[in-house]
């Protein structure tokens, strides 16, 4: 049987057709197994690949993820891209202040330990030598929020990185694009330094389904859950390690020996920083009855307006929170005055914090809300003051401030609220290192006790021995 030119034409395009097909059917493959920097459309894919590169990771010097760390420290405080994301944040959330997002993530940057939060013990005896050392767990599970979303990734990637550990983001939905944007950002510098791909991962479309995904993959051996209180129950649930940082309701006491006029400056300054996103934000003041006037004309004085009408108050409680208690979600980050022209009251941008008095028991004292609204709790002395303080935290061990210059009752109030941050005489934002001393961090650990996390938090201790050796203070046994 002939075939003529046409046909064996057909059937040669036919071929080549079908190895085309097959051919970009295959690197569609590959490139969902790659990922787009670290981006992929399932959380199972960004897992394994997360587990790849760790054990590629782990054959890395430690003098190679110094220069990773400083890799992400370099593409986050370049000034479009440090601009960038703080923009993209508050477009994308609804929340927080653009000016005060640019600081913050500066000091993520910059103020997050790398590897040399490391350090190594070494003991000796005439036993020999121990060396106990700070390893990795391997891949990572974290969980960030809305309210920080780049902060709480940056400060993450470098602390666990540094560690050793790839890490999968779970972000909030609400933040999807600019967090989408930080890792692909993070991972081209990672790639030009040299890094091993996908050691920092994620989904397209965050979800609560692929949150519980991470917390229950065989391959996620920490969970890291930066949020509120119910997402930190279900990580410490999970039956893996977890670490998680929780809600927090930070009071500040103010009593008579304290600088009056400084610390109304440092309270509206805290409290109006990011809009009162930070967790550690003062949220309720409890002063002392004989300068609680003083305190509140100097707070005006400093960008603090009062709202002094009960029925006003009240209408301000309906308008931000829950019928059942808690914040509205629409107001969470929004400025004072943007809350307060919802209540038909305008001011100037200069106002930084609404102000009121209230009792103990009033829902602005007792729920954390996240906005600039700060209640005043008078306290006929500073003993009571700290017994208030005491119930309005909740039992959090987050945050408290106190200004004084008593170190008897700076001490009390130290021993008797058990805080992770404790800040005397400053904004809170002293305690994160901005202004204080100390490194930073956006994922502060009360529940689970790590405190402020750095690179060792995400690291398992391993101890090393040798009997007998490597002591050479006595030499003893030598010259028997």
């Amino acid at each position: 049987m002939e075939i003529d030119a046409s046909s064996i034409e057909k059937m040669v395009r036919q071929v080549i057709g079908e190895l085309d097909t097959e051919k970009l059917a295959q690197a569609e493959e590959e490139k969902q197994q790659k990922g787009n920097y670290g981006i992929f459309d399932s959380m199972d894919d960004a897992v394994n690949a997360a587990d790849i590169a760790q054990r590629e990771y782990m054959t890395r010097s430690m003098k190679e993820r110094e220069s990773y760390v400083d890799a992400i420290r370099k593409v986050v405080v370049k000034k479009e891209n440090l601009n960038l994301i703080s923009r993209l944040a508050v477009e994308e959330t609804g929340m927080g202040n653009y000016q005060h997002k640019i600081i913050k993530n500066r000091l993520a940057a910059e103020k997050t330990p790398g590897t040399e939060d490391l350090r190594t013990d070494a003991l000796t005896g005439d036993d020999g030598l121990t060396l106990v050392e700070y390893c990795p767990f391997g891949v990572i599970g974290s969980i960030t929020p809305a309210t920080n979303p780049t902060e709480t990734i940056i400060c993450n990637s470098i602390g666990m990185l540094a560690g050793g550990n790839t890490v999968v983001f779970s972000p909030h939905p609400r933040a999807k694009n600019v967090t989408l944007k930080l890792i692909t950002m993070i991972n081209k510098a990672l790639e030009a330094a040299g890094a091993p791909a996908n050691l920092i991962t994620t989904v397209k479309e965050p979800s609560i389904d692929n949150t519980n995904i991470i917390m229950k993959h065989p391959k996620i051996r920490m969970l890291v859950a930066t949020g509120g209180p119910g997402i930190v129950k279900l990580v410490m649930s999970s039956g893996k390690k977890a670490i998680g940082a929780g809600a927090g309701n930070p009071p500040v006491v103010v009593d008579e020996t304290a600088d009056i006029p400084k610390a109304a400056v440092d309270i509206i300054n805290g409290c109006s920083f990011d809009n009162n996103l930070p967790c550690i934000a003062e949220k309720e003041v409890i002063a002392v009855d004989s300068i609680a006037d003083s305190l509140i004309e100097n707070m005006k004085e400093h960008g603090a307006f009062e709202v002094q009408d009960p029925a006003v108050i009240d209408q301000l409680s309906t308008l931000v929170r829950k019928e059942g208690g808690g914040p509205k979600t629409s107001f969470v980050g929004k400025s004072a005055a943007y809350i307060l022209d919802q209540i038909g009251i305008e001011v100037d941008s200069d106002v930084k914090v609404i102000i009121m008095e209230t009792d103990r028991n009033n829902p602005f004292v007792m729920e954390e809300l996240m906005m600039p609204i700060l209640p005043i709790v008078r306290a006929k002395d500073v003993d009571e003051a700290i017994n208030i303080a005491l119930v309005a935290e909740r039992g959090n061990r987050h945050t408290a401030m106190m200004h004084s210059k008593n170190v008897d009752k700076l001490t009390k109030m130290a021993q008797v609220l058990q805080t992770t941050i404790f800040v005397k005489n400053a904004p809170s934002y002293a305690g994160i290192g901005a202004g204080g001393e100390g490194h930073t961090t956006f994922t502060i650990a009360g529940p689970t006790g790590e405190g402020l996390t750095s690179a060792r938090s995400f690291c398992r201790k391993r101890r090393c021995v040798i009997s007998d050796e490597f002591h050479i203070r006595d030499f003893s046994k030598e010259l028997k």
